[in-house]
């Protein structure tokens, strides 16, 4: 840009308008110069505007910071741009942190609470928990009566027979039957933390609408005696008698089938070997002779 040079040319001059001419700017009946500024560059071609001195240099350099009428660089503008380009580069190079701080959660398809452990590199430090997000949202009086009436049914579509509870597990509540009372059992063990001792209240029975604890299922209080342990473990030995009892029978079965199919002397991988080796020590003592005869 120092090799262009700042010139002046002379405009034409204007004179003022006669009668019955008319002037399409507005202007009659006055005479004025004005000086026009022009760069030129040492080939002789003159830019009378910037716009002209743009198209002409193309992209090889910025005139943002041109001042056209003086012909010089402005210092602030292009300071302000070199900070923009700064600016940039380094909100581009700076990633954006990571601002949550929400814990861990298990995506599995199971409808029970299971725990997730958080491993962290600073263990002193202590996560502040909201004491009222900890509450437990109540649950409505009597709901395991909305596990009535579901039944499992195996491959054959035929309805699998519930099992039998003790006589000493009663349902207590309106409308509570065994097969709720054992639905109510079931969640209970998997979802609360609490030991199952049942209603403890006597006044339960009087009135189950105001005295009914939610955290237990619906049925009296009850105490699980020796006799009940060694029951269990009875049930328990015979079913796993009985499993091995099958497993038996499956391997045997499995046994004889692998027999039967290796009755068949072709159908044994080393049949034709060992038939190839009798054929070859039936000629080693052909070759034994002819050596005796030579």
């Amino acid at each position: 840009m120092s090799e262009l040079q700042l010139s002046e040319a002379p405009a034409p001059e204007h004179r003022g308008l006669g009668v019955g001419e008319s002037s399409k700017t507005g202007l009659d009946r006055c005479n004025f110069r004005f000086p026009m500024a022009a760069l030129k560059s040492p080939s002789g071609k003159k830019f009378r505007s910037k716009p002209q001195l743009a198209r002409y240099l193309g992209g090889s350099m910025d005139l943002g910071a041109f001042d056209f009428r003086t012909g010089k660089m402005l210092m602030s503008k292009m300071n302000k741009s070199r900070q923009r380009v700064r600016y940039d580069s380094s909100n581009q190079v700076k990633g954006k942190p990571d601002l949550n701080t929400a814990l861990p959660v298990r995506q599995t398809a199971s409808i029970f609470k299971q725990p997730v452990t958080k491993i962290t590199n600073h263990p002193s430090n202590k996560v502040k928990s909201d004491p009222q997000k900890a509450v437990e949202q109540p649950r409505q009086l009597f709901w395991e009566k909305k596990l009535s009436g579901l039944n499992a049914f195996d491959i054959a579509e035929e309805l699998v027979k519930t099992m039998d509870l003790p006589k000493g597990l009663q349902g207590v509540g309106p409308g509570c039957t065994d097969e709720t009372l054992l639905s109510a059992i079931a969640s209970a063990l998997h979802t609360s933390t609490m030991p199952i001792t049942g209603q403890l209240s006597a006044a339960v029975e009087k009135n189950p609408g105001v005295w009914l604890n939610t955290a237990q299922p619906l049925c009296k209080a009850f105490m699980v005696t020796d006799e009940d342990i060694r029951k269990q473990e009875e049930l328990v030995q015979q079913v796993r008698k009985r499993l091995e009892e099958a497993l038996m029978a499956d391997m045997l079965a499995h046994v004889e089938e692998l027999a039967r199919d290796g009755e068949a002397p072709l159908d044994k991988p080393g049949a034709e070997e060992e038939v190839e080796d009798e054929e070859d020590e039936e000629e080693e003592p052909d070759q034994d002779q002819e050596m005796e005869h030579m």
